[in-house]
């Protein structure tokens, strides 16, 4: 199984709204932000990660490519999958939940 990206159309979801749609999913999101050029190593969860970019913009690093998000983006990563990131120039706030 590989990520998927929905990509935003139109304006970004405020973060009420992003919070509103994972809750619909039966999911609990949570909030998190990170300075410009931070980074995650190499890494896997044992549950899909399901995320969007909020503010700001991220690079997420798969096995089959990377992966730019911006906000109202939306991020889908699988159990297992590696993935690493960096943060844009202008940092990041996200907001994601595990399915």
């Amino acid at each position: 199984m590989r990520a998927r990206v929905e990509r935003c159309r139109g304006t970004p979801p405020g973060t009420d709204e992003v919070d509103a749609r994972l809750r619909a999913e039966n999911l609990r999101p949570r909030s998190w932000s990170n300075a410009p050029g931070d980074t995650y190593d190499w890494h896997a969860h044992d549950y899909e990660k399901v995320l969007y970019c909020v503010s700001g913009g991220i690079t997420f690093h798969l096995e089959d490519g990377d992966v730019d998000l911006r906000p109202g983006d939306r991020l889908e990563v699988p159990p297992g999958a590696r993935h690493a990131a960096t943060v844009g120039p202008e940092g990041v706030r996200c907001i994601e939940a595990a399915r």
